[in-house]
């Protein structure tokens, strides 16, 4: 059973604690990270740098890297440089402290698990991390490039690109939080049939509109005709929804047959 209900001025205190534990871990992140923003800055504009394509060769696929022409990164204002470092020091920081944050998240919302449901704290928080990351990467190495590529070469022929330092900053940095956060999907889904507002078997059933809304996701952020690349990128989110069904199957199915046992005994 969960723990008993804790009045709301508790739960005020418990959130209040998590928020500022993670935010102090946040803050050791960005200090941490402020000495290396350029580095990290050297990072971020890699994939305007050069241009990704796949290559079909069977039974292979080919992952072709060209080197490509950099547009120019200005800043037109005095403290738009600065802001840039700030704003990556901060999210890198924050990327930094994730097992952190959720940790926390965990400890907060744990008192409402039951005892068996607590022993889960170190596969969550590995699992988050990992789908946030995992995402993370897949945006930096093939989504960046494919749609850079296309918004700086399309129908720019009699233009030369100069980009806002903070305009770029921030277009990277909103893709890659996104991608970190549709990663989260299998996740989601797990707690969204633990709390029965969905069940794996509606799921399952409209796994075509998933599909489809994996494939316009995909259409989006590449731009560009080519099926085979957009299947790429549609795969993974259909891999992660199929995935949040199969585990959310697990977690369900173990409390019915608990209860079912429960009442077995109960009549024996």
């Amino acid at each position: 059973m969960p723990d008993e209900k804790m009045p709301l001025t508790e739960h005020l205190v418990e959130l209040r604690k998590r928020i500022i534990v993670s935010v102090i871990a946040i803050g050791i992140g960005f200090g941490i990270c402020f000495n290396y923003s350029e580095d990290i800055f050297r990072i971020l504009i890699l994939p305007m740098k050069s241009s990704l394509s796949f290559s079909l060769t069977y039974p292979f696929i080919t992952l072709l890297i060209k080197q490509t022409s950099p547009a120019t990164l200005i800043f037109t204002a005095p403290a738009e440089a600065f802001w840039m470092h700030m704003k990556i020091s901060f999210i890198v920081g924050f990327v930094f402290a994730l097992p952190v944050v959720f940790h926390q998240t965990w400890r907060f919302v744990s008192p409402g698990l039951v005892h068996k449901e607590k022993k889960y704290v170190i596969p969550f928080v590995l699992t988050t991390t990992t789908l946030f990351l995992a995402g993370a990467a897949f945006c930096y190495f093939l989504v960046l490039p494919f749609a850079l590529k296309f918004l700086l070469e399309y129908k720019t022929a009699n233009m030369k690109p100069f980009l806002s330092v903070g305009h770029y900053v921030d277009f990277c940095l909103k893709f890659i939080l996104a991608f970190g956060v549709i990663f989260e999907l299998p996740v989601v889904i797990v707690f969204l049939t633990r709390l029965g507002v969905v069940t794996p078997k509606f799921l399952a059933k409209n796994r075509k509109y998933a599909v489809l809304i994996a494939f316009i996701i995909a259409a989006i952020l590449t731009p560009t005709p080519d099926a085979f690349n957009q299947t790429l990128m549609a795969l993974p989110i259909i891999l992660l929804y199929e995935i949040g069904i199969w585990v959310s199957r697990i977690f369900v199915r173990k409390p019915a047959e608990a209860e079912r046992r429960e009442d077995a005994d109960s009549k024996g």
